[in-house]
């Protein structure tokens, strides 16, 4: 029989929780997809990942597309490096970003499907 900790509940179906509880992911998993979500919550995050998922930019041209200033811009974008949402590269003066990877597209696309 399984043991609770902190309710008051008999269970039920041990079987079922027995095994939901051999697939629940570990503490640091849980966090770093909140972590994840939370980065992705943003809205002006998510406006330049569904504008990276369309075609690399520089920086300046996410500025004048979100009509926000460079520095607003600057900022998420190093939120974004940071989560390894966003990679950049130079070419001369001027930073590229784009997607990590195209798992980030999929995401958001099953996202906007679920809402629909």
């Amino acid at each position: 029989m399984i043991e609770t900790m902190n309710c008051d509940c008999h269970p039920i179906h041990n079987e079922i929780i027995k095994k939901v509880r051999s697939k629940m992911k570990e503490d640091k998993d849980i966090e770093d997809l909140s972590k994840f979500f939370k980065v992705i919550g943003d809205g002006t995050r998510l406006r330049i990942l569904l504008a990276l998922s369309e075609s690399e930019m520089c920086g300046c041209d996410l500025a004048l597309l979100l009509d926000m200033t460079k520095s607003a811009i600057s900022h998420q974008l190093r939120n974004l490096r940071e989560s390894n949402l966003v990679q950049s590269r130079r070419e001369g003066k001027i930073v590229f970003y784009s997607l990590c990877d195209d798992s980030i597209r999929s995401i958001i696309e099953k996202a906007l499907e679920h809402i629909k």
